[in-house]
């Protein structure tokens, strides 16, 4: 008989890759087939986010494509905007299965349960069922992979839904996680992203400290380095830095939130911190890190924000000089504090503000790039081939590019960084 086939289709951030993954081998290990998202399928699971309204519209208009091209295809969808919208998503033609993203076995065993198309079922989404953790990581990518280490949020910013979508902080144990770091390095990745919800708030369930997770992972034979995806800037101590200054598997890379440079502006946010105490943290990780990667994430036109707000925001940001700028547009969730909040921004003042932002992060990460030319660092190659060149990251997240060659992909080479292109990839001259 032959088996069913399924593809996976992944909306949002690193974490939701993790979880796909896991949801895709559970289906392989169940005699499915899997094929390209882009593959006629049998089943097809869309793995959603909602952090904006654009993502709840990606995610509708992706359903009706998937049913325009195969309308017998079972259609299964979980992830945030499943767990916050169960039934505006069940409405839409061509869905059979909404369901929380909580437990990996439960969308295995429903969709099995499917005998066919029919009426869609939601089954899960409260709130108040989001207690467990299920382990996660990515696995198809031959060089790196992300291990989900915690989960949900207790910080409740005023224009987030996260926290209602993924439930309070949660994690594994940090052996658990060591054991499904070893599955990772027996695969052949060299590298895996640490990824959740609020990462640095690891620890809530167990009692146990992130940075101790960091050093167990550390002791993990055959994972070469090692990249936190996100932390927020109350969280990233002190220990933290000293540990990953000192350790030659933990990159020299952070990517921290501020989302504005106006106390008044993160005070209406509902954020832990000042930028004052932002400021802090990235110079308590250059002090340690001089070479460091920093990217920040930053929204812009939050209801209040003026236009002296933003000029604090700009100037903030440019005086610190980060390697690379993640910019937002303010996007309104029902259902959150900043909804009822006073002195909306107008659409086209928030665009006009994410240009000046995208411009100033152009100059920025060409700035970043272009100081290392000439010098000499290490290379991680990914398989990627375009134009007759291959492209890997040093670990401070400089992209480089050098002649396609096979017998380079998953390695670390060493490299001399050559002329810097105009989407600000360096040139590599290969030294072994």
């Amino acid at each position: 008989m032959q088996s069913r086939k399924v593809n996976f289709h992944t909306l949002g951030c690193k974490l939701n890759f993790s979880e796909s993954s896991t949801f895709a081998r559970q289906f392989e290990a169940g005699g499915f087939e899997r094929v390209s998202s882009d593959a006629p399928a049998d089943i097809c699971i869309i793995n959603t986010c909602s952090v904006t309204e654009h993502a709840d519209k990606k995610c509708r208009n992706l359903i009706r494509k998937l049913h325009r091209r195969n309308p017998q295809a079972i259609i299964a969808v979980t992830g945030c905007y499943a767990q916050l919208k169960p039934y505006e998503i069940a409405a839409i033609e061509g869905v059979d299965l909404v369901l929380s993203n909580n437990d990996k076995g439960e969308l295995y065993r429903r969709v099995c349960g499917l005998s066919g198309k029919g009426r869609a079922q939601v089954y899960s989404c409260e709130t108040d069922e989001l207690t467990s953790f299920f382990a996660a990581f990515s696995s198809g990518d031959r060089t790196r992979a992300f291990l989900k280490v915690q989960d949900g949020c207790d910080y409740c910013c005023s224009y987030c839904t996260i926290h209602y979508a993924r439930g309070s902080s949660r994690n594994m144990p940090i052996a658990d996680l060591v054991k499904e770091a070893r599955q990772i390095a027996a695969a052949g990745q060299k590298e895996i992203v640490i990824t959740g919800v609020n990462t640095g708030d690891f620890g809530r369930t167990t009692g146990e400290r992130f940075v101790d997770l960091l050093r167990a992972l550390d002791e993990v034979d055959g994972i070469e380095r090692y990249r936190i995806s996100s932390i927020e800037p109350n969280l990233l101590t002190d220990e933290i830095i000293a540990f990953c200054a000192s350790s030659p598997r933990f990159q020299h890379h952070f990517h921290i939130p501020i989302q504005s440079g106006s106390d008044r502006i993160l005070a209406a946010m509902r954020r832990r911190y000042t930028t004052a105490r932002f400021a802090d943290r990235i110079a308590a990780v250059r002090r340690a890190m001089p070479d460091a990667f920093i990217g920040i994430d930053v929204i812009v036109g939050f209801p209040g924000e003026t236009e002296e707000d933003f000029r604090d925001t700009y100037r903030f940001l440019e005086e610190l000089r980060p390697a690379f700028l993640h910019i937002f547009p303010f996007s309104e969730r029902p259902g959150t504090p900043a909804v009822d909040l006073p002195d909306k921004v107008q659409a086209s003042v928030a665009t006009r503000r994410v240009e000046e932002l995208e411009a100033l992060c152009d100059r920025l990460h060409s700035d970043f790039c272009a100081a290392a030319v000439g010098s000499e660092d290490t290379v991680l190659f990914e398989s990627t081939r375009r134009n007759g060149m291959m492209f890997g990251y040093t670990g401070n997240y400089r992209r480089v590019k050098v002649p396609y060659d096979r017998s380079r992909i998953n390695t670390i080479c060493r490299v001399k960084l050559g002329a810097m292109d105009e989407f600000h990839d360096l040139a590599g001259e290969m030294l072994d």
